[in-house]
């Protein structure tokens, strides 16, 4: 650790006001110390990791951290606020700030330490230790372990032996009757009662802190609780898996995790407990005392689904939520699940319907099947089978979007009511809408059949006969008798609307998407977007409005990473070393249609590169949408440029587009760069674009 920190990475009188500042503060003193070879670089990537999940955490503390191709070694910096920092932890702004960086590439030994120092930041003594020291040097010798904090000398010896994951609880009764004075009196030979035993996993983005500190917090909390835990911490450095005797012997599993669990079904069948791993940090004692009461009630999973009547068991969605979403945000991830698993089956169908086309003409759609006619040498056949194979993946979109709609909700158990939901939308002609409301149907049917007390005898075949069983037929009962036939009269409202679409309207419709598309880059705004075009040519013969929806929404998902990619060209001073990097690959991300090449650069600077990118997105749109321009393909960017109506114009609505981004983008950094400089440059100071990248630069006081 002495490699790590020193007396020159600490602040003991930090005056930033914001999380960005502080990070920036702490990691010019890491750029002076020649760890950090690109500090833009470096900060667009704290900034994208605090993006993925907030890293303040009760008790006043804040640790933005992430792995970086900048850092060239494992380094940490503290700095300590005297007015706090809101890191968005639910108890208040942090007054101790630990940025802790770590390369790409960082060896098991480093990152083994810097875990050690995560742990220790679930230690009171340390972090008092660390609010009371008088000077930088005292707080570096803190971190590093030098000086233990007082009164802690057995949690230092713990924080220290990484590698100790299990916690026994006190055999209190059995102390008290082994250390009893004799009394002459006979003592009953009763058998203690066994401790509750528990095994947990804990994992984040990063696995560097978070990761750590959750184990640390249930390790505590489980000392106090007088219950045995044992914690498997999926890290950075690598995992240690649990002995499968241990797991056996377990009454309960705890899982607080960011991101997915290796080896989950290793917990099959016990009373289970998944959540965020932040969780764990700020609350662990709730969730020891949820497990225990899941297994006094007798509630298990059965492969990571929900295995019986009344479990509780996380579904996909909530896994990667925060605890207490609202409905909405729920209500979003369930329908942005469904459309994820959709999207490759629309680009796939959707390319070889445009191929079949492209090869054989319009009248493609009208040839015999290749199984009763395929000629290998002539090229209408090949034409016919591409057309038809999409046609196939096409038959999937809505029968996909249903059932994972419903697997968000209520897992596995929800994909065959999910499925029989969607293809039924097919049947009565409910298409899209059809489909989402099967998926959200059958979600709910199944949860509900879920909170059924039902004998434990039966629990064993809930998720394989009886869920899937009575989910169908009530969905089924639903589709058919109910709600199908108007879902599919307002389906048929919705495409006479657009089809009637002319003039300004479709201008204002396409400007509208293009905004859309442009808004979170690929997030579930432009998803919406995304799937409201290819629901219009998701059918054997679209109609010409939804086929120029679908020409505005792919020419407006080109812009930003197109704009992107210009901008760092013409203006590669406005840009640090990595978004110059990542400029080049926008190109070709941007000739392609994915949208999220652009990320990187919305990420570093969301108030400049997004309100650009949206602008520049509704002008292509409303261009698009004014030039007649149409499209039968969902995806590919330029290269189906060949199966667009009116490709040159298209092609010029997407050129008109990027450069409004551009200049955009250009003339708004320009702006904040011109206002930095007048306040940090004085005048005979060198232009800092001219710096060597990883020169040591002094930092400001």
């Amino acid at each position: 650790m002495s490699d790590m920190t020193g007396a020159d990475l600490v602040d003991l009188d930090l005056s930033a006001d914001t999380k960005e500042a502080a990070a920036r503060a702490l990691a010019e003193r890491m750029a002076a110390r020649g760890r950090v070879t690109d500090l833009e670089g470096f900060l667009a990537d704290v900034a994208a990791r605090e993006a993925q999940l907030p890293t303040g955490l009760d008790g006043g503390i804040g640790i933005p951290h992430c792995r970086s191709e900048h850092v060239t070694a494992p380094t940490l910096a503290f700095g300590r606020s005297a007015r706090g920092i809101d890191f968005g932890a639910a108890d208040g702004p942090a007054d101790l700030v630990f940025l802790i960086a770590a390369p790409a590439g960082a060896d098991d030994a480093h990152l083994t330490i810097l875990s050690s120092l995560a742990r220790q930041l679930m230690n009171a003594e340390f972090t008092d230790a660390l609010r009371a020291a008088a000077d930088p040097a005292r707080a570096a010798a803190l971190i590093r372990g030098e000086e233990p904090a007082a009164g802690d000398e057995d949690s230092a010896e713990r924080a220290s032996a990484d590698g100790e994951d299990s916690v026994a609880a006190p055999a209190a009764a059995s102390a008290v009757a082994a250390t009893a004075p004799a009394t002459g009196e006979p003592q009953p030979s009763a058998a203690p009662e066994p401790p509750f035993r528990i095994v947990a996993v804990t994992s984040c983005p990063t696995g560097i802190a978070h990761t750590y500190m959750a184990a640390e917090s249930l390790e505590n909390a489980a000392r106090e609780a007088g219950v045995e835990i044992v914690v498997e911490t999926q890290g950075s450095a690598g995992f240690e898996r649990l002995d499968p005797e241990v797991i056996a012997a377990a009454d309960g599993v705890i899982l607080a995790h960011d991101v997915p669990v290796r080896e989950k079904d290793r917990f099959a069948g016990k009373p289970t407990v998944d959540t965020g791993v932040k969780a764990a940090v700020n609350r662990p004692g709730e969730l020891i005392g949820e497990v225990r009461a899941k297994a006094a009630r007798g509630e298990a999973t059965a492969g990571g689904a929900a295995g019986s009547a009344g479990t509780a068991a996380a579904t996909p969605v909530e896994r990667g939520g925060e605890p207490g979403e609202g409905y909405g945000t729920r209500l979003r991830k369930w329908l942005m699940s469904g459309v994820s698993y959709m999207v490759p089956f629309v680009a796939a169908g959707g390319l070889l319907i445009a191929l079949g086309f492209a090869i054989g003409g319009y009248e493609i759609d009208k040839a015999p099947s290749v199984t009763d006619h395929f000629a290998w040498a002539q090229a209408d056949s090949w034409a016919a089978l591409f057309f038809q194979i999409g046609g196939v993946a096409f038959a999937f979109l809505v029968p996909v979007l249903a059932g994972y709609i419903a697997y968000g909700m209520a897992d596995r158990p929800g994909l065959v009511p999910g499925f029989v939901g969607g293809s039924i939308a097919l049947t009565v002609n409910a298409g899209f809408l059809g489909g989402l409301a099967a998926g959200l149907i059958s979600g709910a049917v199944v949860l509900a059949v879920q909170r059924v007390s039902i004998p434990k005898a039966l629990r064993g075949i809930m998720p394989v006969v009886v869920i899937p069983l009575i989910s169908a037929v009530v969905v089924g009962f639903l589709m058919f008798v109910v709600i199908g036939k108007p879902i599919a009269s307002a389906q048929e409202a919705m495409t006479d609307w657009l089809d009637g679409l002319s003039g300004a309207n479709a201008v204002l419709l396409g400007a509208l998407l293009g905004l859309m598309m442009c808004f979170d880059l690929g997030g579930p705004v432009n998803k919406v977007a995304y799937t409201f075009a290819t629901a219009g040519i998701a059918v054997s013969d679209p109609s010409d409005s939804a086929m120029k929806i679908m020409a505005a929404v792919m020419a407006a998902g080109m812009v930003p990473p197109l704009a992107m990619a210009l901008a760092t060209t013409v203006r590669a001073r406005l840009f640090n070393a990595a978004e110059r990097e990542n400029g080049k690959a926008a190109w070709v991300l941007g000739a392609s249609f994915i949208s999220e090449g652009a990320i990187p650069f919305a990420a570093a600077d969301p108030l400049r590169v997004i309100p650009s990118s949206m602008v520049g997105g509704a002008v292509t749109g409303a261009l698009s949408m004014a030039f007649d321009a149409t499209l039968r393909a969902p995806h590919g960017g330029i290269f189906v440029v060949p199966l667009i109506g009116n490709p040159l114009l298209y092609l010029v609505a997407v050129a008109a587009g990027v450069c409004v981004t551009t200049a955009l983008v250009i003339a708004l950094k320009g702006l904040r760069k011109q206002a930095r400089d007048s306040v940090t440059r004085g005048p005979g100071d060198a232009d800092p674009s001219t710096r060597t990248p990883g020169a040591k630069q002094p930092v400001s006081a």
